[in-house]
């Protein structure tokens, strides 16, 4: 039986929530293994609608779900979450959701620091302010709170006292007033047992798993054009989001990432600021955002959309291994007399079929276009490919080829069941 690892090929937002719902009734549990709550996944169960940011998808079916080593957690913001579940008739225990306890945590100080830092640059990245920038700092920085240090109170305060020495002149710095080193320690040891509760070496857990034929899903968050490494730097997140992360950030070994499902946009879209070389300021580009309801699950900003670019997602296909995408919001493009495709760009008037890691060449960049035929009928709730348009057929098939992998999931509704299956990505 193959794991499964899915990552968003794109910005983020390309409907990763409901994909990993639809295989977690496949898989026997599911990972989340990079990122903080900055990202969220919205799933439409029935009349239902779960909205998660920190808990991996598979609390909604029941299933184990793990949070790895590599998500930075913000303790509070985590049992809010599970209340929040709870509240809608799920209920959640240790022997339904596992905390790595080398993972490490989001502090207030964190926040803080997100916060003012953005509040006072001329050149905003575009942060959600939730701490999660800062927390990996300190995590690189090997001075960050984890997990473990709940259950030792004597070393907790050494670290805590550490930690905020190295924050206080950058607090001074931002005119932030020093922190409340004994507050931090009281909210730390009332919420520890509850935290704890959850608290285990994930890897250890997972290596059983593993060993005994259980089938895996990795979700990951945000998309693969904004990793730290290989995304439009510095307009990024603070870690790395492509499919090799699901390896280090849960403990298993690179094995162990099996089949890597690409969830897709049949458009694209982006929050916040950096390059978009497809982005649309007029009426199509308003289209996809009000008929996509393009708005953030976690922080309810507008993202800015604009046409399918295929350089881009055949570059993800190339970072991260692909082995097939699930191609989301088709029916978004329902009712567009004509469709546009980036197949490329031009760069001072050359030809280039990639996004360069200079900012300013990716700002220069001309996207090159090939235009389709689009479809009146309906593609939304389709459920086989007898369903769809003739010319909703074509357009996708166009993006298999440039992008160069396989369509394996096409999803046409925010609807758990309006999927169609083309290859079982756990079975392929």
């Amino acid at each position: 039986m193959a794991n499964v690892t899915v990552i968003g090929a794109q910005w983020g937002d390309e409907g990763k929530g409901k994909l990993v719902d639809w295989l977690s009734n496949r898989a026997d549990v599911v990972v989340r293994f990079q990122g903080g709550h900055n990202a969220g996944h919205t799933l439409v169960v029935g009349n239902q609608t779960y909205k998660l940011s920190l808990l991996p998808s598979g609390v909604v079916q029941g299933k184990l779900s793990i949070i790895g080593n590599g998500v930075v957690v913000d303790p509070w913001h985590l049992l809010k979450e599970i209340e929040g579940i709870r509240a809608q008739g799920i209920e959640i225990g240790p022997d339904l959701l596992v905390l790595a306890d080398n993972a490490c945590l989001i502090l207030p100080i964190h926040r803080d620091l997100d916060q003012a830092r953005e509040a006072a640059s001329t050149n905003k990245i575009g942060t959600t302010g939730r701490g999660i920038g800062p927390a990996y700092e300190d995590k690189v920085g090997r001075r960050a709170i984890r997990v473990a240090d709940l259950a030792d109170r004597a070393a907790l305060e050494a670290k805590v006292d550490r930690l905020l020495a190295h924050h206080a002149p950058l607090r001074a710095g931002l005119g932030l007033p020093e922190f409340d080193a004994a507050g931090l320690l009281a909210e730390l040891e009332a919420m520890a047992p509850r935290i704890l509760a959850y608290a285990q070496p994930a890897w250890l857990k997972l290596d059983g798993i593993v060993k005994s034929g259980k089938r895996v899903l990795f979700e990951g968050a945000q998309g693969a054009l904004l990793d730290v490494d290989h995304g439009t730097y510095p307009y990024v997140t603070s870690s790395n989001t492509v499919a090799g992360q699901a390896a280090a950030g849960s403990g298993l070994g690179p094995k162990g990432a099996g089949y890597v499902l690409g969830i897709v946009k049949a458009y694209t879209t982006r929050v916040g600021e950096g390059p978009f070389p497809t982005e649309l300021f007029d009426e199509v580009g308003q289209h996809l955002g009000t008929v996509g309801r393009e708005f953030g699950t976690v922080t309810g900003r507008s993202r800015r959309c604009g046409w399918f670019d295929a350089a881009l997602v055949r570059q993800s296909v190339a970072l991260n291994g692909i082995s097939g995408i699930a191609l989301t919001k088709l029916d978004v493009l329902d009712g567009l007399p004509t469709l546009k495709i980036c197949t490329g760009y031009r760069l001072a008037g050359e030809p280039i079929g990639y996004l360069p890691a200079g900012l300013k060449a990716q700002s220069q960049l001309e996207p090159v276009y090939e235009e389709m035929e689009g479809w009146s009928e309906t593609t939304q709730g389709a459920r086989s490919w007898k369903d769809l348009p003739a010319n909703a057929v074509k357009y996708v098939r166009r993006i298999e080829e440039l992008i160069g992998a396989p369509v394996a999931l096409l999803s046409t509704s925010p609807q758990r069941d309006d999927t169609i299956l083309v290859r079982d990505p756990f079975v392929d």
